[in-house]
């Protein structure tokens, strides 16, 4: 791998329907490499975010450049090549009920196969030791030849994220890991990922509920709300009132931070283990 990939994002907007904005005049960049965490409410534009990062979905106005590419105005063959180089993983990764693990996961690689060498790793797996090797890191191994439809919904969330680990991908844009796993698994889950995408090099940014988990992990936060960001900054500089603010109003599952409590040191803020 030679190194993760930049991202530039101009006064982008996304419409679903008339009406609604998912995106509305967002700005930024991603420098090659760098680790950042999505954080916001449900309907914030987290994963319309994702899927404009990964060449899925166009801004209308507004542009993207990955790579300092264009993606919407490279040819079919150009706009493949670049989205060999990422790799998005969905909040539920779609995963053939009758299959069996051990493709799942290697499904990652076939975008860098030939048709004739991913024919043939369905009759006998091509990659199975990496495979093995990947879902190790998530304590899935013994699952390697398991049929996805004996798998539970936090099963099958660590082997979408197994699948990333395989990729190869220079650009890992993952939509809410951990909705399926307990906190220790959602812990060690992430803590995986992220030391894998550093070995690698690669530029990672993640969509979290897991406020506090973004707060722990990630050099970077963004917080989204209503397709605007409301901040981008370091998570030392990010308070209790201003998580409080970012989801303020909204009718999510769980508990708005307490913007009166002190933050354990460094200025981080004081926040109950809650999922939004």
């Amino acid at each position: 791998m030679s190194g993760g990939l930049s991202i530039s994002v101009q006064r982008a907007f996304v419409r679903h329907g008339a009406a609604r904005c998912a995106l509305c005049d967002l700005t930024l960049a991603v420098a090659p490499g760098e680790q950042v965490a999505l954080i916001g409410p449900s309907g914030a534009g987290k994963t319309t975010l994702l899927a404009v990062l990964g060449a899925a979905q166009r801004p209308e106005p507004g542009s993207v450049l990955i790579d300092a590419q264009d993606p919407w105005s490279l040819s079919g063959a150009a706009l493949r090549r670049l989205r060999q180089r990422l790799f998005i993983a969905p909040q539920a990764p779609p995963l053939p009920p009758r299959q069996r693990v051990v493709h799942a996961v290697l499904a990652g690689r076939m975008p860098h196969w030939s048709l004739g060498k991913a024919l043939g790793s369905l009759v006998r797996p091509t990659a199975a030791a990496v495979a093995h090797d990947a879902l190790a890191t998530f304590s899935l191994e013994h699952k390697l030849w398991s049929h996805v439809d004996r798998l539970s919904g936090g099963e099958r969330q660590r082997v979408g994220l197994a699948r990333a680990l395989v990729s190869e991908a220079q650009l890992l844009l993952i939509d809410e890991p951990l909705s399926a796993l307990d906190p220790a698994l959602g812990r060690q889950a992430l803590r995986v990922l992220i030391d894998a995408a550093r070995a690698n090099g690669a530029t990672l940014i993640c969509s979290l509920h897991h406020v506090e988990f973004a707060l722990e992990n990630f050099p970077r936060i963004i917080g989204l709300r209503d397709g605007s960001a409301v901040f981008d900054r370091p998570p030392a500089q990010i308070s209790a009132a201003d998580i409080e603010r970012l989801y303020r109003d909204r009718d999510d599952p769980g508990t708005v931070p307490d913007a009166t409590s002190p933050g354990p040191g460094e200025g981080r803020p004081a926040i109950a283990a809650r999922c939004f």
